[in-house]
């Protein structure tokens, strides 16, 4: 310990936001075949550009896609799965594995051929630029086509339109685009497009507007022949089910994820009759079916499941559907997600509170795991990690809180009295925070702050119905959650009241904004949060464009709750600072809602800083923005609650900008390519900071992921 007294906030520590910043190399979507394995994984020190990666049987690991080649689909804005390994016959005859994907320069399906560094196009040019994008792939039954998702963008503008389409691995679809076979369309929105492994039949998950896809889905069934889908019908779903990932167990069967009785439980269900539960459990059994192609189960070629399950975090189990057993795996790891399995074994991303989200192997026989890839080679010790506590906290009306508490944490300090807090909104609001492994709170904790990571009413993770606390009250039951789980921090002497603050990516921005205008918090941060939610409706992507519907009520008709809940029109009830933090090429929610809520926060001489971020979209990619931005956060604190950081304190204005909305003038530091730059970040960290005319950005010094989750539960998960 030291003998110094070090301040809360002031605590030296070696955590600097460049480590955080460059230090985790984000995997996600692992694909596994015998014994390869392929991932996709963020390369935020160039400029957020996501990669291929590639482990072969003796352990090496190689980046099949030199720069400027990045992954990622946009379809839905928020994507998800880019890449699929797909087999690829030589003159002998012999299989080898090629690789098919997205690009997310022009979202065109590409091929890599083992040994290449050329990629190949397999769809044609769009009209539009990356108007025609694809997601979520499977490989067709015989091997020789793609069966995704497909996402059209218009001539001139307006709803895109979806679809499911099979894309030939030949490459004719490059040129011929007739090739390019369209299966079924009619519906918004798709997912999960599964062929049969005879190949009669397609199984698949489609929903509408208003509906988001924790809300209603339809598993659909079809018969294929000739290239052709017909005989469509429903097998499971509605309007009040939502039923994700269905997979094939042989010709005639499915396993699939309902949440009909009130959690996502795993279900059987034939081409004809009435579906059965494999496992009723009141715990969730599925992620949050935020981003496509994000699967939670897996069944093995004997027939068992190899799933993830809990409540908040999930972890793996395998099923057996003779005996009915559930044997859980053996494992330290507590948050898991992204299954994938060739049928013998499986592949995950998994992390814990001290261990750096890693790919892993499992055994289903022997019920062991094995660490195929750090995202991290040297974290930071043990002892500057904050081991999170979780509580459930009594809020409003006494319903319950879900909520992480990370104490200040550091091995060099022996601090007293109570600590100033920050309270985390997640970026769902349909989504939920973990224990995974983040060094964005670490960052905090280490300096002698902590953070209450709150999973308010609405959030997944526990059940159906603590879901639907949200509907029509958002804006309303969330903020109530924050400011409980504060008020409950101090009364237990952990918290300063007169240090409380609150932030948010996204919906967590919205949260953050709207409890500013009660009397709890000192101050607030909103990364790329909602603040107009009339302008938001209208202006925001397609897939999230009804999402109000739901949380607010539907338009026309509840304009007024817009206009109430809106923080933009709630600036008369906050007299505390606030930073904004923007991306300025934001597609989900819009540069000028930041400019709006400064310029409404100045005309009224509250302190605010706005910094806006060109390149970024919403969750920022790029390394420099990343640091950037978390300086500032930690500048902010120190400005506010008067202690002396590693970085300067953030200077703060009581003026209204003067540059139009959501327009830049000129970036303080190299800007991020953009590449990836909508990819929600999973720690909701943010990217280079852009200044307004009439201040700097960020006083000068010296991120992969959250989403607030887009957050494996971030994901997002989202608005």
């Amino acid at each position: 310990m030291s003998e110094l007294p070090h301040p809360h906030g002031s605590w030296p520590s070696p955590i600097s936001a460049g480590d955080v910043a460059r230090g985790i190399r984000r995997m996600a979507f692992p694909s596994v075949a015998g014994d390869e394995v392929w991932w996709e994984e963020d390369r935020p020190e160039e400029g957020g550009r996501t990669t291929l990666m590639h482990r072969d049987g003796t352990g090496t690991v190689t980046d099949l896609l030199p720069a400027p080649w990045s992954v990622g689909t946009r379809v839905h804005e928020y994507g998800g799965r880019s890449h699929l390994p797909v087999p690829r016959r030589d003159d002998k005859a012999l299989v080898r594995m090629g690789v098919a994907f997205a690009s997310g320069h022009d979202q065109r399906l590409y091929l890599l051929d083992r040994g290449s560094r050329t990629p190949v196009p397999l769809t044609p040019e769009p009209e539009v630029e990356r108007g025609l994008r694809y997601a979520d792939p499977a490989l067709s039954a015989d091997g020789k086509s793609l069966v995704c998702v497909c996402e059209e963008h218009p001539v001139g503008g307006g709803a895109p339109r979806r679809s499911i389409v099979t894309v030939p691995l030949s490459g004719r679809g490059s040129s011929e685009p007739t090739s390019i076979v369209e299966l079924t369309s009619g519906s918004d929105f798709y997912a999960s497009p599964t062929p049969s492994p005879d190949g009669t039949h397609l199984a698949y998950v489609r929903w509408n507007h208003p509906r988001m896809p924790w809300d209603g889905t339809e598993l659909r069934v079809g018969t294929l022949t000739g290239g052709t889908l017909s005989d469509e019908y429903t097998i499971k779903g509605g309007v009040d089910e939502s039923v994700v990932s269905p997979a094939w167990v042989d010709a005639g069967t499915l396993y699939v994820a309902s949440d009909w009785p009130g959690f996502w439980n795993l279900y059987q269900a034939g081409l004809t009759g009435q579906p059965i539960a494999l496992y009723p459990a009141e715990e969730e059994f599925h992620a949050p079916p935020a981003r496509l192609g994000h699967r939670s189960f897996q069944v093995l070629d004997s027939g068992r499941v190899v799933a993830l399950h809990g409540e908040g975090d999930l972890t793996p189990s395998v099923y057996d559907p003779d005996t009915l057993d559930l044997e859980p795996v053996r494992t330290e790891l507590t948050t898991w997600s992204q299954l994938h399995s060739d049928g013998r074994t499986a592949v995950a991303v998994a992390s814990s509170p001290t261990t750096p989200p890693c790919l892993v192997r499992i055994d289903p026989e022997a019920s062991t795991v094995e660490v195929l890839h750090r995202s991290m080679q040297d974290p930071p010790e043990q002892g500057l990690l904050s081991l999170p506590r979780e509580q459930t906290m009594t809020g409003r009306y006494g319903a319950p809180v879900h909520v992480r508490i990370h104490p200040p944490t550091n091995p060099d300090v022996d601090s007293d009295g109570p600590a100033p807090f920050v309270v985390w909104a997640h970026g769902g609001p349909v989504s939920h925070s973990t224990s995974e492994f983040d060094l964005v709170k670490a960052y905090f904790t280490s300096r002698g702050i902590g953070v209450a990571d709150v999973n308010y009413g609405g959030s997944t993770g526990y059940g159906r119905s603590y879901r639907k606390r949200l509907h029509k009250q958002w804006g309303v039951v969330d903020v109530e959650d924050c400011a409980a789980v504060a008020r409950a921090l101090v009364d237990g002497g952990e918290a300063d009241p007169e240090r409380l603050a609150v932030r948010g990516p996204s919906a967590g921005g919205f949260t953050a904004l709207l409890a500013l205008a009660g009397d709890t918090f000192a101050c607030g941060v909103s990364l790329f949060g909602v603040t107009d939610l009339l302008g938001f409706a209208e202006g925001t992507h397609d897939f999230e464009s009804r999402f109000l519907d739901t949380l607010v009520g539907p338009l026309p008709g509840f304009e007024e709750s817009h206009r109430e809940r809106s923080p933009v029109n709630r600036v008369g009830d906050i007299d505390v600072p606030v930073l904004l933090l923007q991306g300025l090429e934001d597609k989900v929610v819009t540069p000028d809602q930041a400019t709006a809520m400064a310029r409404g926060l100045g005309e009224r001489g509250v302190e605010h800083a706005l910094l806006e971020f060109e390149g970024e979209g919403h969750g920022f990619a790029g390394a420099e923005a990343r640091t950037r931005a978390l300086e500032a956060e930690l500048g902010f604190y120190a400005a506010v609650f008067g202690f002396e950081a590693d970085v300067p304190a953030l200077e703060l204005t009581t003026s209204p900008p003067e540059t139009p909305a959501g327009a830049g003038t000129g970036a303080t530091e190299p800007a991020s390519d953009g590449t990836g730059a909508d990819a929600p970040a999973a720690d909701g960290s943010p990217g280079t900071t852009q200044a307004p005319a009439d201040r700097e950005a960020t006083a000068e010094p010296a991120e992969p992921d959250s989403a607030g989750s887009p957050q494996p539960g971030s994901d997002p998960t989202r608005t």
